[in-house]
C-alpha cells in the first residue's frame, strides 16, 4: 500500500530533487485518469465503423455513378445498424446512467465531450433519413402508396450531401477527444489521434463493405474501388501508427512497449501493416487472384481497428496512473 503525504516528505529549503520525486508522485497518480471501459472501447469501434460508412456510401451516391449503387445500399445500412449501440454504449458506461439527459441541456462549443454528443445525434439522424430513403427505394414499403410517394419526396443527393459533415465528424472526433485531455499517453499525440482514427475508420468501413459485397456483387468496378480505398486509408493508418509509436517516447509509451496493451499495440501495427501488405500485393494479381488476397486483408483491418481502440483505451488507464509519465508531458523532457 502506498505510503501516504505527511510533513516527513517535505524537502528542505535549498535541498535538491531527488530522482524518486522527479519519478514519483508519493506513489500516487498525479491526475485523475478516465473511467472508461469496454462499453466506450465497442464504441469507438461502431461509431467509426459508422461514420466510415457513411463517408464512403456518400461519396459513392454523388460520384460514383450506377455501379455504385451496391456500395450506397450496404453502407447506408450498415451505417445506420452500427450507429444505433452508441447511446445505449454511452450511458452503460456512465457513473451514473440517469443522469444521461443532462449532457442534452446545454451545448459547450469548448467541451469535446459535448459536441461529441450533439455530433452523435446530429448523425443519428442524417443515418437515419438515408437509411430510409434507401428502404423505400428498395421496395421495404411496397412500391406504390401513400407512404411510399411521401418517403420518395425525400431528396436522395441532398441527404447524402448533408450526410457528409457529420459522417467525417463522428468518424474522427473520438480521437480528438482523448487528444483533448490530461492523459499523457493521449496528450502527447493529440494531433495524431484524430487523424489516424479518421483513416482507421475508413478503412474498417471499406473493410466491412468489401466483406458484405464480396458474395452478393458481381460489380468488379465497386469491389476495385473498396479496395482502393482501403488501401489508401491503411497507408495512412499504418503512418500514423508509428509516428504515434515514435512521438510517444520512452516513458510516455510505455503502455504501447510493455504489459497487455502493449501486445494488443502490437498486434495493431502488425495486422494493419500484414493487411496493407497483402492489398498492395493484391493490386499486382489478376482479378481471380485478387480475392483471395483482399479477403484475409480486410478480417485483418477490422481486427486492427479493433485492437487500436482498445490499446488507446485501457493504455490512457496505465498512462494515467503513471506519475513518471505526467512529470514527462509537463515538462517535456522526452
Amino acid at each position: 500500500m502506498a505510503e501516504l503525504r505527511s510533513w516527513r516528505h517535505r524537502r528542505a529549503p535549498g535541498e535538491p530533487i531527488g530522482a524518486a520525486t522527479r519519478e514519483s508522485y508519493y506513489g500516487l497518480p498525479v491526475i485523475h485518469g478516465p473511467h472508461w471501459h469496454w462499453p466506450i472501447v465497442f464504441y469507438f469501434l461502431l461509431g467509426g465503423l459508422a461514420g466510415g460508412s457513411a463517408v464512403l456510401a456518400a461519396a459513392a451516391r454523388l460520384l460514383g455513378g450506377r455501379s455504385a449503387r451496391p456500395v450506397v445500399r450496404a453502407g447506408r445500412y450498415l451505417a445506420f445498424l452500427a450507429v444505433l449501440p452508441g447511446p445505449l454504449l454511452l450511458i452503460v458506461d456512465l457513473g451514473r446512467p440517469e443522469r444521461f439527459h443532462h449532457m442534452l441541456r446545454v451545448i459547450k462549443l469548448r467541451s469535446p465531450m459535448s459536441l461529441g454528443v450533439w455530433g452523435l445525434i446530429a448523425f443519428s439522424l442524417s443515418a437515419f433519413l438515408n437509411a430510409l430513403r434507401q428502404a423505400v427505394d428498395d421496395g421495404f414499403f411496397g412500391r406504390s402508396n401513400r407512404l411510399v410517394r411521401g418517403f420518395q419526396q425525400l431528396p436522395d443527393r441532398a441527404l447524402a450531401i448533408a450526410s457528409t459533415v457529420p459522417a467525417f465528424f463522428l468518424a474522427g472526433y473520438t480521437g480528438v477527444l482523448l487528444g483533448a485531455t490530461a492523459v499523457p499517453l493521449w496528450a502527447r499525440n493529440a494531433l495524431l489521434l484524430g487523424p489516424l482514427f479518421l483513416c482507421s475508420a475508413l478503412s474498417s468501413a471499406a473493410a466491412t463493405l468489401s466483406l458484405l459485397l464480396a458474395r452478393r456483387s458481381q460489380n468488379d468496378r465497386a469491389e476495385q474501388a473498396l479496395a482502393q480505398v482501403e488501401f489508401l486509408a491503411l497507408t495512412g493508418e499504418v503512418a500514423l501508427l508509428e509516428a504515434v509509436h515514435r512521438k510517444s517516447g520512452p516513458v510516455i509509451g510505455r503502455p504501447l512497449r510493455h504489459g497487455a496493451e502493449g501486445r494488443a499495440f502490437a498486434g495493431a501495427r502488425a495486422t494493419t501493416a500484414t493487411a496493407l501488405a497483402l492489398h498492395g500485393l493484391a493490386l499486382l494479381l489478376p482479378r481471380r487472384w485478387r480475392q483471395r488476397l483482399e479477403l484475409p486483408a480486410s478480417i485483418l483491418a477490422l481486427a486492427g481497428a479493433f485492437l487500436l481502440r482498445a490499446t488507446m483505451v485501457f493504455g490512457g488507464h496505465r498512462s494515467a496512473d503513471d506519475p513518471a509519465a505526467t512529470f514527462a508531458l509537463t515538462r517535456s523532457d522526452e
